[in-house]
């Protein structure tokens, strides 16, 4: 079975924004959050290959649904992992280890895990067949609810699970879009080196910019009202950086340094300790 100290490792070697608050939570939610964040990494890896088809993006995301529809009480590591071979030099770690994350979780929840990811993966596998094509607003919003505001669901899902913490599902799908839309912002020029443009026909940043804050509105009410614990602890990180992120590109930089970055983390993982 897959162990919580080896999704750490590679968590850390692909994000230490995630990995400093899912390592700081108790264990079973841990498990769980680690999880999701993984399985999620994995489809998110294909939806955001430089060179993979786009056809070949869909087929390997649905083939991956398709595996975590399948999951049952039997499943094996490599039941996850079917129709991933022959892609082993394209494919990333995290992507080609998806069935050590989908088990990684407790029983009692690993399936609402599966559901979300499956459900993400098709829906990802739409927007790489239409080339992530958004005219309008309500096209943004269905994009960003696709890849970040379910997530945000799914995460109240756990707080719910693990002890009861109750929260505005309106507000959590704020909390994964506001997120989404900056990472929007930041890698705009990146996106559109590969011909990819998140932002509706018309809009500049002025525009996308706004977006965000609305949705960050949704996700300081989101985590304002969660009580003192474990999910206060997780979400208070990658929320203040999106803030702090916003701010310096409204600025005109490009991004955080890392050195901002740490501090910001360092700060508020002193807070929590």
């Amino acid at each position: 079975m897959p162990s919580i100290s080896t999704a750490l490792d590679l968590l850390k070697a692909t994000s230490r924004t995630f990995y400093i608050p899912i390592s700081l939570l108790p264990s079973q939610l841990q498990e769980a959050v680690a999880s999701a964040y993984l399985c999620m990494r994995a489809i998110d890896q294909i939806e955001d290959h430089a060179t993979l088809p786009l056809p070949i993006k869909a087929k390997l995301l649905r083939q991956i649904s398709l595996n975590l529809q399948a999951g049952t009480e039997f499943s094996k590591v490599d039941d996850f992992a079917k129709g991933l071979a022959g892609f082993d030099d394209q494919l990333e770690e995290v992507t080609l280890r998806v069935g050590e994350w989908a088990l990684l979780a407790p029983d009692t929840i690993a399936p609402r895990i599966w559901d979300a990811t499956a459900a993400m993966a098709d829906r990802m596998a739409y927007w790489a067949e239409c080339n992530w094509h958004i005219e309008s607003e309500a096209d943004l919003d269905c994009y960003t609810f696709s890849v970040a505001g379910a997530v945000g669901l799914m995460l109240s899902d756990l707080w719910a699970w693990h002890d009861g913490t109750t929260t505005s599902r309106m507000e959590a799908i704020g909390f994964g879009r506001g997120l989404q839309s900056v990472n929007i912002l930041r890698n705009h020029l990146e996106d559109l080196e590969r011909d990819v443009d998140f932002y509706p026909t018309g809009w500049t940043a002025k525009e996308m910019q706004g977006y965000a804050r609305r949705n960050l509105a949704l996700a300081d009410a989101y985590t304002a009202a969660l009580p003192k614990g474990p999910a206060l602890l997780f979400c208070r990180i990658p929320l203040a950086l999106a803030h702090a992120t916003l701010n310096v590109l409204a600025q005109g930089k490009e991004k955080l340094t890392r050195g901002d970055v740490m501090t910001i983390v360092a700060q508020l993982s002193k807070i929590a300790s």
